[in-house]
This record gives structure tokens, sequence and C-alpha cells, in this order.
């Protein structure tokens, strides 16, 4: 049984990980194409790196991910604490709101957006994208912060008041320590999610800002450039630092509160 679960584990594995690992090998191609490889060059990183059209949406979209996951960390954390002091009866209903917006589709939510945003007659640009992007963030950053909210003892929070703390001075000292773990998994699903998504940001970017993610869309409608093979190489070696960061900040915080 042993042996059939990691057969499997070995397979979903390469499923995913064996396109990745094609398109990056296609990066480095001499010829125009992934249809064979003819040689060894780096001719379309430095082709990236040229065009400054590229580099300026990969700014743009780095920079809308950071400033996204971080205003949406914020709220969601705080608003997760709202929420955990309220009766039972209205703490569900909030969080069962909260996660109907987890499974809703992308592109129910992009539309809904770009319903509101022309409804209000909001110009469709950075600032519809960035507030799109907090909103349904916040849903995932309250899923990583309630675990570890209903794990805290209540017996600190009340220890801290019957030492003299003031409400400010217990969330600061207590409970926000406590919650780090959680808030730093928020901020970097928050992060990621915002990265990588492309259905929302196709219905609310507007002609003067854009993302990765509906740049290459763009691109790929033009045919195959080694130029996106090297982008996503890139951003590929980036994931895999922001991962091996997240674990060893996991880590350290883990070791602190032990």
């Amino acid at each position: 049984m042993k042996k059939i679960a990691n057969l499997y584990l070995l397979l979903v594995f390469v499923v995913l990980y064996v396109p990745i690992a094609y398109l990056i090998f296609f990066s480095f191609n001499a010829g125009g194409d992934m249809n064979g490889f003819t040689g060894f060059t780096l001719e379309h990183y430095q082709e990236m790196f040229e065009d400054s059209r590229l580099m300026l949406i990969l700014v743009q979209t780095f920079f809308l991910a950071f400033l996204s996951a971080l205003l949406a960390t914020a709220i969601g954390t705080f608003g997760t604490i709202f929420v955990h002091q309220m009766k039972p009866k209205f703490q569900n209903t909030l969080l069962s709101l909260n996660n109907v917006l987890l499974v809703s589709p992308d592109v129910m939510i992009g539309a809904s957006f770009l319903i509101l945003f022309t409804m209000l007659g909001f110009q469709l640009g950075t600032v519809s994208v960035l507030l799109s992007h907090i909103a349904f963030s916040i849903p995932i950053v309250v899923l990583m912060v309630l675990p570890r909210l209903k794990e805290m003892n209540e017996d600190m929070i009340n220890a801290a008041f019957d030492l003299g703390a003031t409400r400010w001075q217990m969330l600061r000292e207590v409970m926000l320590p406590y919650l780090t773990p959680g808030i730093i998994s928020g901020f970097f699903m928050a992060f990621t999610y915002s990265l990588d998504d492309f259905a929302v940001t196709f219905f609310v970017t507007g002609n003067g800002f854009s993302t990765l993610s509906v740049e290459i869309y763009s691109r790929a409608r033009q045919g195959i450039s080694l130029e996106i093979n090297a982008l996503s190489t890139i951003v590929f070696l980036f994931s895999i630092l922001l991962v091996i960061g997240y674990y060893f900040i996991s880590n350290e915080k883990g070791d602190k509160h032990a």
C-alpha cells in the first residue's frame, strides 16, 4: 500500500513539474520555437531584459502583489479578531460568507467587480485592480489566521488584562505575536494568489495598466515566444526563493514560540 502511495505521489509530481521543466529547457533554445532544441543560448533572456514594456509590467505585477497582500493581511487579520469576538450566530454567518468567496469562480468575481466599478463610474486601471486583489485576498488571510486564533488560550489574554495591560497593549504584546505564523502564511498566500491571478485582473484592468498574466495571455495569442519562456523561468525561480524564505521564517517564528 505504501509503494502504491509513493508511486501515486511520484506521478503527481511528474505531471506537475515536467511541463515546467520543458518550458525552462526551451528558454535556452537557440531556435525560435519549441519544435526542437537546436543549441544553447541566453539570447531570449537578453531580449526579455531589453524589453522595457515587459520589465515595467514585471515591476508593476510584483508591486501590486506585495501591496495588495500587505493591505489584505492587515484588514484580514484585524477582521478575523473582530469576527472571533462576536456571538457564535453572527460569527458563523460571516465566516460562511467568507468561505463562499473562496469557492466562487474567479470569472464570476471578476465580472462582479467589473459591473460594480462600471455602475460607480470608476475608471479601470491600477486602483481597480488593487482593490479587486485586496478583496479576493482577504478571505485567504482569514482562512490562515483563524485556526491560529482558535488555538490561542484565553488565559493568555485574561492574564494580560489582569496585569493592567490596555486592549492595545494586549493586542500588540500578546495576541499579534501569537498570531504571527498565521499572519505570515496569510501574507504569502495572498501574495501568491495576486501574482498568479488572471481571471479577475482581466476583467478590471484598464488600457494603462497590465499584469504578467494578462500580458502573457495577450502575447501567447500572437504566437509562441521563447522570451515568455525566459520570463516564466525567472518567475518560477523567484517563487522557489519565496517558498524557501517562507519556510525559514515560519521555522524561526515556530522556534521562538516553542
